[in-house]
C-alpha cells in the first residue's frame, strides 16, 4: 500500500477516523517517552542509594510508570490516550500555578522551577499530538 502525503491528513477507518498525522505523532511522542523519558527514569531509579524521601519517591515512580506504559502507546496509540491527556493536564496545571507566578515576578529564572519550567514547555508536543476531536467524543460526548 502507497502512502501518499494527501492521505496522512485524510480521517481513517482504521483508526476510528483520526487522521493519520495524528497516529504518526502519538507514536513520536509516545517513543520519546519511552526511551527519552524511560532511560532518564529507570536509570533514576537502579542506580539510587540509600533510602529515598517519600514525595521523591512518588515522583520517580509515577514518571517510571509513564515512560514505561508508554512502551504500549507505541503499539496502541488510541488506546494509550489517557496517559497524554493526563501528562497535559498536570504540565499546564504545573505551569500555571507554580511558573506563571514565578516568571512573571521576574524571579522564575535561577529557581528551583526553572528546570522543571524547562522540561515542561516540551508539553506542546502532545498538545499538538493530541486528536482532540476524537478525545472529545471518546470522553467527553458519545454522539448515539
Amino acid at each position: 500500500m502507497a502512502l501518499s502525503l494527501k492521505a496522512i491528513f485524510q480521517p481513517g477507518a482504521q483508526y476510528e477516523g483520526v487522521r493519520l498525522i495524528h497516529i504518526y505523532l502519538l507514536r513520536l511522542v509516545f517513543i520519546l517517552m519511552f526511551f527519552v523519558l524511560g532511560k532518564n527514569t529507570w536509570t533514576h531509579i537502579l542506580t539510587h542509594r540509600g533510602s529515598w524521601d517519600p514525595t521523591d519517591a512518588i515522583a520517580w515512580c509515577v514518571w517510571t510508570a509513564f515512560a514505561t506504559l508508554a512502551g504500549l502507546g507505541i503499539i496502541r496509540p488510541l488506546k494509550m490516550l489517557p496517559i497524554l491527556l493526563l501528562e497535559v493536564f498536570y504540565k499546564v496545571l504545573w505551569l500555571l500555578i507554580v511558573a506563571y507566578p514565578l516568571w512573571s515576578a521576574g524571579t522564575l529564572a535561577g529557581s528551583s522551577a526553572e528546570g522543571a519550567t524547562s522540561a515542561f514547555l516540551w508539553v506542546v508536543l502532545p498538545i499538538v499530538a493530541i486528536p482532540w476531536g476524537y478525545a472529545f467524543r471518546s470522553y467527553i460526548y458519545e454522539p448515539k
